[in-house]
């Protein structure tokens, strides 16, 4: 007897949607049981906490993993199959969607904390931490030095590990101490890899393997190779990401000083945030993608799903790279442009940390009552623009480029404490909206420039195929 239309069609919706509803299921499950728990036991130790933690902190390994093999074989692959003029049109239109997307989510920011003003009358208990004391040690020209050192690296087996960083330290012989800009400084390695100088070194090396053609054929059949060998190792440990997850934001909420004593003193700081985020995501970046492609993205966001819910688990855009190119392989995307927009995207476009940094540094004006001035706010647009291009694709890593912005309103690096009880919650909201912007970006990328691909497949086909296309009046457009 035949199965009905209607059960084939649901055990096709659950076959292609499972992993998708099992994340998001964690993502809600890992809260809820984090509240519980936090709720019906005393304090938790450092140590007990870890062990909630751990099979999410296996799963984040894992993905990290991947980050450094894929991204480089990515772009590298994805610059070499196709011919100078047609990856420079990409990454102009790359660019482009990313500069008028991260601007706008700026100056979006800047209008609600001056509108809503969240920091007038807060009540905030402040708090020393060695993190932002240790954050605190930078100054902005020694961060935006450092950006463009790291773009060119001297050493590209060093950058899969470690980032080049300024670092300044007083001579305490001297009396009376000297101010910051006159401290001592030497050259250090922090760890982690530099994405921004590999993402160059890949676009170099994929531009130069694409003008030697078939001398440089081999070389673009391994990264071709290695790429794809990557996408199938990220296909199996997706399978494990409802669980880490789960378990990541369970031991954060466990982690959490008195929910209710951070909501009452920043509330309103958060919910400007909070509310920043929404716009953007689901309004500006909607309406600039239909503008683009004149269709609504939100049956593609409908998709991202799984990939949105990992990017809010792990709270790390770079970690999130492998399943999102996963995913927009699975939407029909042009892989030439997912794999170099992806990890370009990843790198560079953080809508989210340059709204979050804009209405940060202006709430501690206004907590702190400092009167600023519209020349205040545009160096504050500005420098909230350039820091989040420089903040690195992991969780709270804008932690540091939020000196930076501090710096440019006047405010002391310390002021950082004020807003750090909620920033692993807000770090992960600003995270999901990255890699959402990323994914949307790829996708009206792809939709730009899909006549200008079809040229490039016509004219990579073999002579033979072109005279009987052309006889068959198969070539028009």
């Amino acid at each position: 007897m035949p199965r009905p239309k209607s059960d084939s069609k649901f055990r096709a919706f659950m076959q292609e949607n499972l992993l998708t509803m099992l994340t998001v299921i964690g993502v809600f499950a890992g809260g809820l049981v984090g509240f519980i728990i936090k709720n019906s036991t005393g304090d938790w130790t450092k140590r007990e906490i870890m062990y909630i933690s751990f099979p999410g902190e296996i799963f984040l390994r894992m993905l990290k993993c991947l980050i450094v093999p894929l991204l480089v074989s990515s772009i590298t692959s994805a610059i070499g199959g196709l011919d100078l003029s047609m990856s420079s049109k990409i990454a102009t239109r790359a660019i482009a969607y990313y500069f008028i997307t991260t601007i706008s989510a700026v100056v979006l920011g800047i209008c609600l904390v001056t509108s809503i003003r969240p920091g007038q009358g807060a009540k905030i208990v402040e708090k020393r931490m060695e993190s932002v004391d240790k954050a605190s040690k930078v100054l902005t020209p020694d961060t935006l030095m450092d950006l463009i050192r790291n773009m060119f690296t001297d050493n590209i087996i060093q950058s899969t590990m470690f980032q080049y960083r300024t670092e300044i330290y007083e001579n305490t012989s001297v009396s009376p101490p000297l101010p910051m800009e006159e401290w001592d400084f030497k050259p250090a390695q922090r760890e982690g890899s530099n994405v921004l100088g590999l993402v160059m070194f890949s676009v170099i090396l994929g531009t130069t393997i694409g003008r030697m053609r078939e001398k440089g054929q081999l070389l673009q059949d391994f990264f071709t190779t290695l790429s794809e060998a990557m996408m199938t190792i990220t296909s199996w440990v997706i399978w494990i990401s409802p669980l880490g997850v789960g378990f990541l934001i369970a031991a954060k909420i466990i982690e959490m000083d008195s929910i209710a004593a951070t909501i009452q003193s920043l509330g309103w700081y958060f919910i400007t945030v909070m509310l920043g985020l929404f716009l953007h995501g689901f309004g500006t970046i909607a309406v600039i993608f239909f503008l683009g492609t004149r269709r609504l993205p939100y049956r593609f966001i409908a998709k991202l799903s799984q990939v949105l819910a990992t990017a809010f688990g792990t709270g790390s855009s770079s970690a999130t790279m492998p399943l999102t190119i996963k995913c927009l392989d699975g939407m029909g995307i042009d892989p030439r442009v997912t794999r170099f927009v992806i990890p370009v995207g990843a790198t560079i476009n953080m809508d989210g940390t340059a709204l979050y940094e804009a209405v940060a540094a202006l709430f501690i004006a206004q907590y702190r009552e400092m009167s600023y001035s519209f020349g205040t706010i545009v160096a504050v647009s500005i420098t909230a623009t350039a820091a989040s291009i420089g903040a690195a694709g992991i969780p709270q890593a804008g932690l540091v480029t939020m000196v930076m912005v501090l710096d440019t309103v006047g405010l002391e690096p310390k002021d950082v404490s004020l807003i750090i009880a909620v920033d692993w919650l807000l770090d992960r909201f600003r995270t999901t909206i990255n890699v959402m912007c990323d994914a949307l970006g790829t996708i009206l990328v792809n939709h730009l420039s899909k006549k200008d691909l079809q040229k490039v497949d016509r004219l990579n086909e073999d002579p033979h195929e072109l005279m009987e296309l052309g006889a068959n009046g198969h070539d028009k457009e």
